[in-house]
């Protein structure tokens, strides 16, 4: 048969190759909830100290974000598109817009503890959103993962107090099974994606967690490493 057919067999070889290499890439940071990463900076610490300790004069006024128009995104029904953008918790739509939406009410809410003396505004420039597509969620999951840069500005002047600082965040993103059981709790991918953002926040300008939901966890939600807060208008986009 290899005989009669040497590029009909090439070619089998080579899609077997591109899905186990995509399934690695997907479960690679599967062990736990979230893993969180920062430019080289302390898992934990993703902003330096002078930073931190300047926050807490901060009182944030707006927080302000942008997915360039240069990202490019996929809709294509991949294990792991090539793209800068990838989302599909919402109806098609224009997914710049989306994903802007997303990080400006997550971040936003993870700061509003910020209550200084100080006026300032947060700028935030999206590099990479990649969630999970169709074929990945109902399969294998993988991560979700995002980068933005991070600016602070006073309020009134304009003038750059801190940053840029470059934010990767990883999330643990469910799938199969897993992931229909999360979404009957209304724990969609973009209620999990805030809820991360809005933690992310809080641990790194000193607010802690906010107290999570009370809901009954189920056997796999051992590993549920934070809050989940529910409800907002629009948390009903599927996940």
């Amino acid at each position: 048969m290899m005989g009669l057919f040497p590029e009909r067999c090439s070619m089998n070889i080579l899609k077997q190759a591109v899905f186990l290499a995509s399934c690695a890439v997907l479960t690679a940071c599967s062990g736990s909830d979230q893993v969180t990463r920062g430019s080289g900076l302390n898992p934990e610490t993703l902003v330096q100290s002078d930073m931190r300790e300047a926050s807490k004069t901060w009182n944030v006024k707006d927080v302000r974000v942008t997915a360039p128009k240069s990202l490019k995104v996929s809709e294509a029904n991949l294990y792991y598109p090539w793209a800068d953008i990838v989302w599909r918790g919402e109806p098609f739509g224009n997914r710049h817009a989306q994903v802007e939406r997303i990080l400006d009410f997550g971040l936003t809410r993870g700061l509003n503890h910020l209550d200084g003396p100080r006026a300032v505004n947060v700028d935030i420039t999206l590099k990479r959103f990649h969630a999970l597509t169709e074929k990945a969620r109902v399969s294998v999951g993988g991560v979700h993962n995002i980068i933005f840069d991070l600016s602070v500005r006073d309020a009134v002047s304009g003038a750059l107090m801190h940053g840029p600082v470059e934010i990767e965040l990883d999330l643990k993103a469910y799938g199969g099974a897993r992931a229909l059981q999360a979404m009957q709790r209304g724990h969609t991918q973009k209620v999990r994606i805030e809820s991360h953002l809005t933690n992310t926040m809080r641990r790194q300008f000193g607010a802690g967690k906010i107290n999570p939901i009370t809901y009954k966890p189920l056997p796999s939600d051992a590993d549920l490493a934070e809050p989940i807060y529910l409800p907002r208008d629009d948390a009903g986009a599927n996940g």
